[in-house]
């Protein structure tokens, strides 16, 4: 089934002049890029969210803390 909307859909776009071919494949393009942005931003969202995330964070900055008094921070 999926097959059959995917060759109608080709077909569909196949039918369109090539400058609107190319115009529909810059569009979807971008509401892919858009897509992947949002779902990034969620990811990177709920990561600073989770309490895990957080303490092992908070961890490294102790690790690293003795650079801010060397000068390595500058």
């Amino acid at each position: 089934m999926i097959t059959s909307v995917i060759s109608d859909i080709e077909e569909s776009i196949f039918a369109l002049p090539e400058n609107e071919q190319l115009r529909l494949i810059a569009r979807v393009a971008e509401t892919l890029r858009r897509r992947q942005e949002s779902e990034d931003e969620a990811e990177l969202l709920e990561m600073a969210n989770d309490p895990e995330i957080q303490r092992e964070l908070r961890e490294i900055e102790r690790d690293f803390a003795h650079a801010e008094f060397d000068g390595l921070a500058e």
